[in-house]
């Protein structure tokens, strides 16, 4: 190690964990689970230099997940210098492979990919896996993985890849824990304090997840100090006051959660200097504008003025089928509309949007070579010249977190509670084309699940819940005379961020009523189906 390096090494006060980024979409989901942990975290991409690295004073370093394979020529890697610094690490599946193979150790193809939930046997005890059951459920999300013993605890063995394939040496890694068809599903060179996981710690459908990355951060690490929601709030006011100064600021008010958050930060942060502006875009749920006036108007003491624009917004989406066409198209009509009333308006010169991480990381590489999803609306939709200057202070956070910084900040529990709604309305909602008569269709579908839903009790034990028509018609008999209608999905799901979902297992009987319901009520619908498919590997919206 340079002495350089030895000198920011022993740099007095750790501050909290660094996680190096390999292009996973959690990369962020790490550090919010940390955060959630009251642990500091922040992501470097993994080229950072071990200089930069050690400025932050880390206790430990987490290198992410990853789309590439430690296999390829060229994959990204961090400087091997990152591995002489002397810090704890933890590998979470590519971090894992890619700590095993700097190492000498080797990789292979798995046996099968797994994609989902997994058991884990715990082999023997381990800090990292203090207070973890011996067998319990994971996440998995790999085609690779590190060969290795199935059966005890003990070193990682000697791999032969066939004639001329790569051989695996002792690399004093030992085997913890296995599944079935990974008998590495988590590996240790506990002299290093270097750990690997196959599995992602970070996902809400890993249950013990948390108690795993905690142990890294307070038995491996030692850190001790706590990060409060109330500490991210102070810095997210202060940095908005820093960046907009004297200037005025035009926020994108949509009635969710997200926006009216971040519209309560800025408002801290620059008072009377904020106006809030609500699109009437054509493509939103009949209530969703008196909702927005009342509640956002009225309840929060914003300012808040409501343009309509839905002629506008349906004449850009005539005849456009395309899901990346279609938000590209909303997201460039949403800041055309914003920057014409800021024109109206001296001194506005911000656009505050509340953009949460799920949005970036679908639509954008923030950190590292993360794969690009979809465009969202207002991400990978925005014009590439704006007059405006963004303001996103959610950017990097999740939707549990803005829900528990609009608890802090006082919102009301309506608005808190309110399931998510895409800023693209039900044009996304809507597969294919969009028109009057389809959006007219799918809002009555989606009124009849969101009053079946409140009326059972079920509105408030789902993450989210809406519906979906397809640009499929099928033959169905309706008072004995042939029919060929449309066909509406419903989609429920459970989530804690929106980087995972699984599907809600609503009553048969509820689902029954609904699916009674739309095709008594909804002209134009014969039948009801219901999508029972987890994120990954679909997403939560359709579009």
């Amino acid at each position: 190690m340079s002495a350089a390096l030895k000198a920011a090494r022993s740099a007095p006060v750790a501050a909290g964990i660094v996680i190096l980024d390999f292009g996973s979409q959690y990369s962020q989901l790490i550090a919010r689970r940390l955060r959630e942990l009251e642990v500091c975290a922040e992501i470097l991409p993994y080229s950072a230099t071990p200089e930069a690295i050690l400025s932050r004073k880390p206790a430990g370093l987490i290198f992410s997940g990853g789309p590439d394979s430690v296999l390829r020529g060229g994959s990204p890697r961090p400087d091997p210098e990152v591995l002489r610094m002397g810090l704890p690490i933890l590998g979470i599946c590519y971090g894992m492979q890619l700590l095993v193979s700097m190492q000498g150790g080797g990789v292979a193809p798995a046996r099968w990919r797994e994609y989902g939930q997994a058991d884990l046997s715990v082999l023997g005890p381990a800090p990292l896996f203090a207070g973890v059951a011996k067998l319990s459920q994971v996440w998995m999300s790999h085609a690779d993985g590190v060969p290795g013993d199935a059966g005890a605890a003990g070193a990682v063995r000697p791999h032969h890849a066939g004639n001329g394939g790569a051989r695996r040496p002792r690399n004093g890694f030992k085997v913890l824990a296995r599944t079935e068809a990974a008998p590495c599903a988590a590996v240790a060179d506990e002299g290093r304090r270097w750990y690997g996981v196959q599995f992602h710690p970070e996902v809400a459908h890993t249950p013990q997840g948390g108690r795993i990355l905690e142990n890294f951060a307070r038995r491996i690490c030692g850190l001790r100090e706590r990060w409060t929601t109330a500490a991210l709030l102070e810095s997210l006011v202060a940095e908005t006051r820093d960046r907009v100064g004297t200037e005025s600021v035009v926020c994108a008010l949509s009635g969710g959660v997200d926006s009216a958050v971040a519209a309560a930060i800025i408002r801290r942060a620059v008072g009377r200097r904020l106006r809030c502006i609500f699109v009437d875009t054509g493509l939103l749920r009949p209530d969703d504008r008196e909702r927005v006036e009342r509640s956002l108007g009225g309840a929060l003491g914003l300012e808040v003025k409501t343009v309509d624009a839905s002629a506008l917004f349906l004449k850009r989406l005539k005849g456009v089928a395309d899901p990346e066409r279609k938000r590209r198209i909303i997201g460039r009509t949403f800041v055309a509309v914003f920057e014409r009333e800021a024109r109206a308006w001296p001194g506005a010169s911000f656009l505050a949007q509340g953009t949460t991480y799920p949005d970036v990381i679908e639509s954008v590489s923030v950190h590292g070579p993360a794969a690009v999803i979809k465009s969202h609306h207002n991400v990978g939709g925005l014009p590439r010249r704006m007059r405006l200057k963004l303001i996103e202070p959610l950017r990097r956070l999740f939707k549990d977190e803005v829900r528990r910084l609009g608890a802090e900040l006082g919102l009301p529990a309506g608005i808190l509670r309110a399931h998510p709604f895409p800023g693209p309305g039900l044009a996304i909602r809507v597969l294919g084309a969009v028109t009057r008569e389809r959006l007219a269709v799918l809002a009555r579908a989606d009124a009849v699940l969101r009053e079946e839903l409140r009326a059972s009790g079920w509105q408030d034990r789902v993450w989210q819940a809406f519906a979906v028509l397809l640009p499929v018609r099928s033959v169905g008999v309706m008072g004995d005379a042939r029919t060929y209608e449309n066909t509406v999905v419903l989609r429920s799901v459970d989530s804690r961020d929106g980087m995972t979902a699984d599907w809600s297992r609503l009553p048969a009987e509820l689902l029954q009523r609904i699916s009674g319901r739309i095709v008594s009520e909804v002209k134009g619908v014969n039948r009801v189906v219901y999508d029972v498919t987890s994120k990954p590997p679909a997403t939560i919206e359709w579009e």
